[in-house]
């Protein structure tokens, strides 16, 4: 495997698989229906809230690298749901499968061996592909182990 080949893995795996963090996979689909709009005293925040922040974070990062056209959301009100909790078991639902649709997606554009992962985006201010992947996987890992923290929290309760 060459060196690119082989960075392109190592950037796969970092957004997809739990390797240093918890496994994105295993945490969402699974997370208990009745902590999902819940927060412990003096949380910022539910993991309704934080998973659909993560999902429109990632939605943007992802339009930003394919559409020339895209405009980012207001930040940071547009980054956030409006309710602590999913209206129901489909909303929930419904928003990890577009989390992991664009994951996805993203993943698809970085193992491309026809996209250059160091070329500045054309329509960005010196952006790369690699650059937006860390982001991206920087940005779900963080979020990611706040919703790890914040069931341990409730489920001691």
């Amino acid at each position: 495997m060459d060196h690119v080949a082989s960075l392109r893995q190592h950037v796969i795996n970092l957004l997809t698989k739990g390797e240093a963090h918890a496994d994105l996979r295993s945490v969402l689909k699974n997370f208990p229906a009745k902590l999902r709009g819940r927060k412990p005293k003096d949380a910022p925040h539910t993991p309704w809230q934080l998973l659909e922040h993560m999902r429109l974070g990632q939605w943007d990062i992802l339009r930003f690298i394919v559409d020339t056209d895209h405009v980012s959301p207001k930040w940071p009100e547009d980054y956030w749901p409006a309710t602590d909790k999913p209206r129901d078991t489909k909303a929930w639902e419904k928003s990890v499968r577009q989390f992991f649709r664009d994951l996805n997606a993203i993943s698809k554009l970085v193992s491309n061996p026809k996209r250059d992962l160091l070329a500045p985006i054309p329509h960005g201010t010196g952006q790369t592909l690699l650059r937006e992947a860390l982001v991206l996987a920087d940005h779900n890992a963080y979020h990611l182990g706040q919703i790890v923290m914040v069931r341990r929290t409730l489920e001691k309760k």
